[in-house]
């Protein structure tokens, strides 16, 4: 299951697309948005400054 955003949390930074192994992160509307491609590696939660992403 990929990585999950709180919107409300996250400001658009973009720390967590650099940190991607498989750039299944993007920005729609200045947010991040986690695709399906996400392979649980957590690189994404460790650099979100804001801990505005989360494993489920």
């Amino acid at each position: 299951m990929p990585a999950k955003v709180n919107e409300e949390t996250c400001t658009g930074c973009e720390s967590c697309v650099s940190s991607c192994p498989v750039e299944a992160i993007s920005m729609v509307n200045e947010k991040a948005v986690v695709s399906d491609e996400c392979i649980d590696c957590g690189a994404c939660v460790d650099e979100c400054p804001l801990e505005a992403i989360a494993m489920e």
